[in-house]
């Protein structure tokens, strides 16, 4: 499970106008819609194309829970995806992101200041082109830790320089032990 990516999708899943499928026989149809086929639609999903067949008739109404997980999360990630794209585009370019966080945030700064290790619940307005940076690394398929990489330099940039404003002399930020972490556009 990534913290930070499942953050990122959920946080433009908000964008969505029309509500996802919620039915098992509605999902796979959608499914097989999408890859033009049962026989694909069962090979994603690790399951027979009679059982794929079975779903889109409503012969079969409720799936097993590790299959309904899979056919909720292949269905959430192709639902719309044209509001999809204009949402992160949005984001990139004119509103930025809003990341919420309860974590352990501590810096690297010059001996004699105050550079402890504290938890901190912050929810910070990140400009454009830390959003791009965020959704940009998302599409090239980094993983968690790159993008808490990514986030732990915003938010040093915009919330303990404040754009450059003071702690000039910071070298770098630690985000870890994360409570909570929620993205929103």
């Amino acid at each position: 499970m990534s913290l930070f990516g499942d953050g990122l999708d959920a946080a433009v899943q908000k964008a969505f106008t029309r509500p996802a499928p919620k039915s098992a026989g509605a999902q796979m149809r959608y499914l097989v819609r999408q890859l033009k086929g049962t026989k694909a639609v069962a090979q994603m999903l690790r399951v027979s194309q009679r059982t794929v067949e079975r779903y889109v008739k409503n012969q079969i109404k409720r799936p097993r829970p590790d299959l309904a997980a899979r056919l909720e999360r292949e269905v959430k990630t192709r639902w719309q995806p044209q509001v999809r794209a204009r949402a992160r585009q949005k984001a990139a370019t004119t509103d930025g992101i809003v990341i919420d966080t309860r974590a352990r945030l501590g810096y690297t700064a010059p001996i004699g200041t105050t550079d402890q290790d504290r938890i901190r619940h912050l929810t910070v307005a990140l400009p454009p082109q830390h959003a791009a940076r965020l959704f940009d690394a998302r599409q090239a398929g980094a993983t968690d830790q790159q993008l808490q990489d990514i986030a732990a330099e915003a938010l040093k940039e915009v919330y303990f320089q404040d754009g450059g404003r003071r702690a000039g002399s910071l070298e770098e930020v630690r985000f870890t032990d994360i409570e909570h972490l929620e993205f929103d556009l």
